[in-house]
């Protein structure tokens, strides 16, 4: 059913690439500070639309329902996730006010924005933090960990640095391509190349872990004993065997002790202290 033409509410105003960059900004800025329970990150993400909806609605009655609609339950990752969906909402709500302005009947329904956010926003996460917090910032970190260990201040600031600019660069980059492509954007995340790109950063991922973990957690055996006259050491000898194996158990220790305990880095930290401390003592290590 249409809706009737109000001409005496003023048209919706164009909205640009400049206020979609205005809204990914309040949104990766604003991201985790007004956190609700029951609404989790709705809050931010209103908080950046809200420029948005103020051009596209002068009834002060749609200008309402837009917020109550894009402030329903809403939680996903920063960048991947916040920036296509930031972008996606500032095209959908442009169409949705557009139709509402001309009287037709409403095809960008409030369920059809919300579903479409819910069934991005997990997916997204997913993805942003496979990639972001589980690979490229150990890229950053894997490059910054030599200038650490030599004192140089550097070591501490790159991989922040790097990683902040690089959030916000991809984030703005998702929230404008989302928006140039309007909701078509939802099928080129599901596409098989993106899929692909995305299986081999993890793959890039894990490789860096393995590359840290091997460089920079140090543990070896100080034990050493001699059988008839012949000396054996026993880090040389799991060197010919396996090399690294030490620093593999352990890794591989906290990482099993994470998956059964869950993610409790104190407690983790003062186990592994308290087992190295005991083969230490007993001269193992």
């Amino acid at each position: 059913m249409s809706k009737n033409v109000n001409r005496a509410v003023a048209a919706p105003e164009e909205i640009t690439v400049q206020d979609v960059t205005k809204a990914y900004l309040r949104w990766h800025f604003a991201n985790e500070i007004p956190h609700s329970f029951d609404r989790y990150l709705a809050c931010s993400l209103l908080y950046a639309l809200m420029p948005v909806l103020k051009k596209l609605y002068k009834d002060k009655d749609a200008l309402q329902a837009a917020y109550q609609r894009q402030l329903l339950f809403f939680n996903t990752q920063l960048t991947w996730g916040g920036g296509v969906i930031t972008g996606l909402m500032s095209s959908m709500e442009a169409e949705r006010a557009r139709e509402e302005y001309e009287g037709v009947e409403i095809a960008m329904t409030d369920d059809l924005m919300y579903n479409t956010k819910a069934g991005l926003m997990g997916a997204l996460a997913g993805i942003g933090d496979a990639i972001d917090s589980g690979t490229v910032q150990y890229i950053f970190i894997a490059i910054a960990v030599p200038w650490a260990e030599q004192g140089n201040p550097l070591g501490a600031l790159f991989p922040f640095i790097c990683f902040a600019t690089y959030q916000v660069a991809v984030g703005l980059f998702f929230a404008r391509q989302s928006f140039a492509m309007g909701r078509s954007a939802t099928s080129l995340m599901g596409s098989s190349g993106v899929q692909t790109a995305i299986d081999t950063l993890s793959v890039l991922g894990l490789f860096m872990m393995g590359i840290l973990a091997g460089q920079y957690v140090k543990v070896s055996s100080s034990l050493a004993f001699e059988i008839s006259g012949k000396p054996f050491v026993m880090q040389e000898i799991l060197d010919k065997i396996i090399p690294g194996i030490l620093p593999l158990t352990v890794v591989m220790g906290v990482y099993m002790f994470y998956n059964k305990k869950g993610l409790n880095v104190t407690k983790a930290l003062l186990w592994l202290t308290l087992v190295l401390t005991v083969l230490a003592g007993i001269g193992i290590l």
